[in-house]
């Protein structure tokens, strides 16, 4: 948010700087990013003066230029300048721009410098109106008052300010801070606290006054939860028109586009009080100013001449036959102010935050009046800034406020009550602070002390404090008041034993393979969990109904959380590879969310409900890049699945541990999910064709995703132990196998490992041939087997015992030959 220096220092007089208000405004948690320095003029006029033409000839070298002399009251030479302006002429004050003066047109800039026109010195510029941004005129230079004095800065004669503009990050609970004054009031606080000299003055409505106390428009409030305060104002014969200069620069120095006198002051309101308002043409009012809600997809047109569909809980501000402005929200098409206009109705109203960010996010708005009333404006300042308004539309439109104030408040919001104890003060903070000081810096804060004990205080907290609640939030505003600056570190640490928590250990692991991934030539990705919900409209693995769908999505790409990370990477995938990065390898580590309506249960409202966290990688492309040592690959999915064993590796999940299972789905062409007898831990495969299709990716993507959880479970009795390498051989032995072609090489391993448990120690396949020679139905493996013995060298017998062994289980098992 923008605060001007100047238009703060009209309610609270101060000596900081502006680069020290930023500082202290950051320093009570009101960050303040930048300070920036703006004139009204850009420029400021500098380099400017006021001259008198003293000669003024033909220049003999041209039909319309002139050569001038001008004083420019330094005590030096006057000044010889070529004018090419047809009105110049001897005795003229004008405005001079010297050598070295910096004119902007538009964003271009240009530096005055000493030249020749036409064979003719010239040491400066005399100026027209376009020419230094006071007007738009450029039909001859600007001719001043015979009176004027010669030597003045223009600056000083065109009256340029110069201004800065703080720009004030608000963060969320801090509404009270959306104005002006606002930001005056806590600044206040800190000037107080820090002993400096201040006087901050809030603008007085005490010369309201009824012209005519009968008449104007009545309220109906026909919902009083989506409404509770309602305050209007009827203002007849006003003039609409331009706003004067001073109130235009306000807001255009902020970043607001002035508009017309009344709608400029609405606004201006809003910036000083922080209080968001409305002004309707009364025109278009026909009978009551009625606040309701509309049926179900009526149709209205906001002021963006966008037609919008209603919900039945959008609350609306309506005449007795349609709406006119979308409460708290935004303005209808034809209910607000024209030059037209000759009646207005002033809205001040109190809009419940719930029901308006409800709203502006089913509508995708975000307005300056909608972000402070979904925060909390202050219910009870809805009558000061309706005053304010009135008093600065009859100085500025005229006109006469006809009838009462309509002021609907049947249940009025009172200030919250607070307990605070001297002893939890001192305890969140870790210092003990002095009574009197707490007691002075809450008087700062204008919270009230209802009652004093020797350990407590009672407080009353305004209501425009909407996030000040509990006892925790009134000592962290008086933290910030007596300064975090001002807390001493302490030399003694104060610590309590603790042990590794299962969080702790899943992080630690998730990091520890993060780096194994990333250092394997992998790039981390983080995908929304938010995602379409097409792509579980027509998903055997992943039903649409076990979604978990949002109640007020921001658009229909972010319509239901995700149930696997699946398809966000391959939206990475497609990102990448539109932009010619082609050969990629992703993971990611993520949270998945799942809805079964058989869980739900009356007792627990969240038992549906359910949360995983995954890992993913993603591969496709070439394996490596061609070079002089080797050709170029294709990536497939056997690295893949040397990817996933290396992550259980690391984790001490053996491969004896797993079950592995061939699937083909709706998600993967071929697949292998990889389970223990406890419980499932994920899947590896080829991503199938059609879902690519849908991508527009034109490669094979090799996708594996594990359910992060249960690995860390499945491994959390388990260590990495480490050994010294054996001292005695390996031996080596080859198996040619005839087999089944449905049978794979993980049915081989496994039996073999359950063979031998001891002595094997590598079970690999070097070979595979299916074609002629070989019965139908066939396929060759050749298979290498790997014994070793850690605390002797193998001998013949034993070597031969544990192969025959492996060789009749392979046969029983699966009718293995060897050939």
């Amino acid at each position: 948010m923008n605060i001007s220096y100047n238009w703060l220092k009209e309610y609270l007089r101060f000596d900081l700087s502006p680069q020290e208000t930023a500082d202290a405004l950051t320093s009570i948690g009101l960050e303040t990013g930048s300070v920036e320095e703006i004139q009204t003029i850009k420029g400021g006029l500098g380099g400017l003066v006021i001259g008198e033409v003293l000669t003024c000839a033909v220049h003999p070298n041209s039909d319309h230029l002139h050569l001038t002399t001008v004083n420019i009251g330094n005590g030096e030479e006057p000044l010889k300048i070529v004018c090419g302006a047809p009105n110049v002429a001897a005795g003229q004050k004008v405005v001079v721009a010297t050598i070295g003066t910096k004119l902007y047109a538009g964003d271009e800039e240009f530096t005055i410098k000493r030249s020749k026109i036409r064979g003719e010195e010239s040491q400066g510029m005399i100026c027209a109106e376009d020419e230094i941004g006071i007007g738009i005129s450029h039909a001859g230079i600007i001719v001043l008052p015979a009176d004027t004095k010669i030597g003045a800065l223009a600056k000083d004669y065109y009256n340029i300010k110069s201004d800065y503009v703080l720009e004030v990050d608000i963060t969320p609970n801090r509404v009270d801070a959306t104005s002006h004054y606002g930001v005056a009031r806590d600044l206040a606080a800190y000037l107080k606290q820090a002993k400096q000299h201040y006087v901050l003055t809030k603008p007085s409505v005490e010369a309201f006054s009824i012209d005519k106390k009968t008449g104007g428009i009545d309220v109906v409030v026909e919902n009083s939860e989506a409404c509770p305060r309602y305050s209007g104002l009827t203002i007849r014969n006003v003039t609409v028109t331009e706003s004067p200069d001073w109130l235009k620069d306000k807001l255009t120095l902020i970043g607001l586009r002035p508009i017309n006198n009344i709608v400029d002051i609405t606004n201006f309101v809003l910036h000083e009080t922080g209080h968001p308002m409305h002004a309707f043409d009364a025109a278009y009012i026909k009978g009551n100013v009625v606040v309701r809600t509309l049926p179900e997809k009526t149709k209205f047109v906001t002021l963006d001449e966008q037609t919008r569909e209603l919900s039945e809980n959008d609350l609306m501000i309506c005449n007795s036959e349609n709406g006119m402005c979308i409460a708290g929200v935004f303005g209808g098409l034809n209910s607000g102010v024209t030059e037209a206009t000759k009646d207005i109705f002033l809205e001040s109203a109190y809009f419940n935050p719930t029901w308006v960010r409800k709203t502006a996010r089913r509508h995708g708005l975000n307005t300056d009046s909608s972000f402070r009333f979904e925060r909390g404006a202050d219910p009870n300042n809805t009558v000061y800034a309706l005053k304010r308004a009135a008093l600065l539309i009859k100085e500025l439109a005229g006109g006469e406020i006809e009838g009462e104030i309509r002021d609907i408040y049947p249940n009025p919001i009172k200030k919250p009550r607070v307990e605070l104890t001297f002893e939890k003060v001192n305890a969140l903070i870790g210092k003990e602070i002095g009574k009197e000081i707490i007691k002075n810096i809450l008087e700062s804060l204008e919270i009230e002390i209802e009652n004093e004990t020797e350990a407590a205080l009672t407080l009353r907290i305004p209501t425009y404090r909407a996030d000040v609640l509990r006892d925790v939030d009134v000592i962290e505003d008086i933290l910030r008041i007596y300064g975090y600056n001002n807390i001493e570190i302490s030399d003694s640490l104060k610590s309590s034993l603790s042990y590794q928590t299962p969080t702790d250990r899943k992080h630690a692991l998730q990091t520890l393979i993060s780096e194994q991934l990333t250092a394997a030539g992998f790039g981390e990705i983080m995908n929304n969990s938010l995602t379409k919900k097409s792509y579980y409209e027509v998903n055997e693995i992943f039903p649409i109904q076990h979604c978990v769908p949002l109640l007020n999505p921001l658009s229909n790409d972010l319509g239901v959380m995700r149930q696997t990370l699946l398809f966000g990477g391959l939206e990475s995938i497609a990102y990448n590879r539109n932009r010619k990065h082609n050969d990629l390898r992703f993971y990611e580590f993520g949270n998945c969310y799942f809805y079964d309506t058989d869980k739900k249960r009356e007792d627990k409202p969240l038992a549906q409900f359910s949360e995983e966290t995954h890992l993913a990688l993603w591969i496709c492309g070439k394996r490596n890049i061609k070079n002089w040592a080797e050709n170029e690959t294709d990536s497939s999915v056997f690295e893949l699945k040397a990817f996933v064993e290396n992550i259980f590796a690391r984790l001490g999940l053996s491969a004896s541990a797993l079950i592995l299972e061939n699937v083909s789905n709706d998600i993967f062409a071929t697949a292998v999910t990889i389970r223990t007898r406890n419980r499932n831990i994920g899947t590896w495969g080829v991503i199938q064709k059609k879902i690519l299709k849908t991508f527009d990716i034109d490669t094979d993507v090799f996708f594996a995703e594990i359910n992060w959880d249960s690995l860390i479970k499945e491994t959390d009795k388990q260590s990495i132990q480490f050994s010294e390498i054996s001292k005695f051989p390996t031996v080596s032995r080859d198996l040619a196998l005839l087999i089944d072609s449905n049978i794979t090489f993980a049915d081989i391993e496994q039996i073999a490992r359950k063979s031998e448990k001891k002595l094997l120690s590598e079970v690999s396949l070097f070979d595979v041939y299916e074609g002629k020679n070989l019965p139908e139905g066939k396929k060759s493996y050749a298979v290498n087997f790997v014994l070793q013995d850690n605390e002797k060298t193998l001998n013949d017998n034993q070597i031969d015992s544990v192969m025959q062994k492996i060789q009749k289980n392979l046969e029983r098992e699966l009718g293995a030959q060897l050939r």
